[in-house]
């Protein structure tokens, strides 16, 4: 009975290899998403290894050299306190990442979990948990993040927390939409006609093969969090002084547009850069996975 098992689960283990392979194959027929997949890489290793790659920390500051131009010492440059731009960049990666990726992965899990109860169990509960989403999609997006930043206070954490609430019925919604698909496939069927439980036919039937689209919505969504959250700290109600992130150095450099236009263009290009990349990223994935769905 082990024996047999154990060369059920070794066809299974072959079986996931070779189709990790062939999107793999696939990907790499896109050339624009593999260079927005190893942007993303350096931007990750970059976000990791910021103390060990920056020249200064950064918060320190240079006092007698405030709003310098490139030199030997400060390559971009400093800001009107005298602190490193080149090395608040890299610090910036880590937390604008940390907002993208923390945001976007809550509202995924919630997501998951709320659209998997209302896709797989529908009637009533289906209808009761879309009614209560639709009011929610019903505030615009931007204006829901936010608000709920402002009432959460204005802080790092709190703008994760809001940016991810915002992005939960996006999630859930879309994740339903997978279940139902899945929910009427044959080997669910045969699931249920063998008794297997309700929580088993959902963790290990209908979410596997329900997550690939998730996974690109996922990484679609990296970019809009980034995004988000830039906008928050520029605000004044996501990261705060002395915190090097991207939003909040463009809006330390919005007073020296004309001046020192480098302070606010920089980060922008991160920004700009970063997003840009999830999105080829995701968009590439998403052919990857489904070959159907590629325009």
């Amino acid at each position: 009975m082990s024996s047999a098992t154990s060369t059920a689960e070794n066809k299974q283990a072959v079986k996931k290899q070779s189709q990790l392979k062939e999107i793999w194959r696939r990907l790499k027929k896109n050339k624009i998403a593999v260079i927005a997949m190893f942007v993303i890489i350096f931007l990750v290793l970059i976000a990791i290894f910021a103390p060990l790659i920056a020249p200064y920390s950064y918060e320190t500051q240079d006092v007698m050299r405030p709003l310098e131009g490139p030199s030997r010492d400060h390559i971009l440059g400093t800001d009107r306190l005298g602190r490193d731009v080149f090395s608040r960049l890299l610090y910036g990666a880590g937390q604008s990442l940390q907002m993208g990726f923390t945001a976007v992965l809550g509202a995924a899990l919630l997501g998951i979990i709320i659209g998997s109860i209302a896709g797989y169990y529908g009637g009533w509960l289906d209808n009761l948990l879309m009614r209560i989403l639709d009011i929610y999609q019903g505030i615009p997006m931007f204006l829901l993040t936010v608000t709920l930043a402002a009432v959460l206070g204005p802080s790092l954490q709190n703008a994760i927390l809001a940016i991810g609430i915002a992005l939960v019925p996006g999630n859930a919604r879309f994740m339903r939409a997978c279940i139902l698909t899945v929910r009427e496939m044959e080997y669910i069927e045969a699931a249920k006609s063998i008794n297997c439980s309700v929580r088993r036919i959902i963790v290990s039937h209908i979410i596997p093969n329900a997550i690939p689209p998730m996974i690109v919505s996922v990484t679609m969504g990296l970019g809009f969090a980034v995004l988000s959250g830039a906008m928050l700290s520029y605000i004044g109600l996501g990261a705060q002084p002395p915190t090097a992130e991207w939003g909040a150095m463009i809006s330390d450099g919005r007073n020296y547009l004309r001046s020192e236009p480098q302070l606010a263009l920089y980060p922008g290009l991160c920004i700009m850069v970063s997003v840009l990349a999830f999105n080829l990223f995701g968009d590439g994935l998403r052919d990857a996975l489904d070959p159907r769905l590629k325009t």
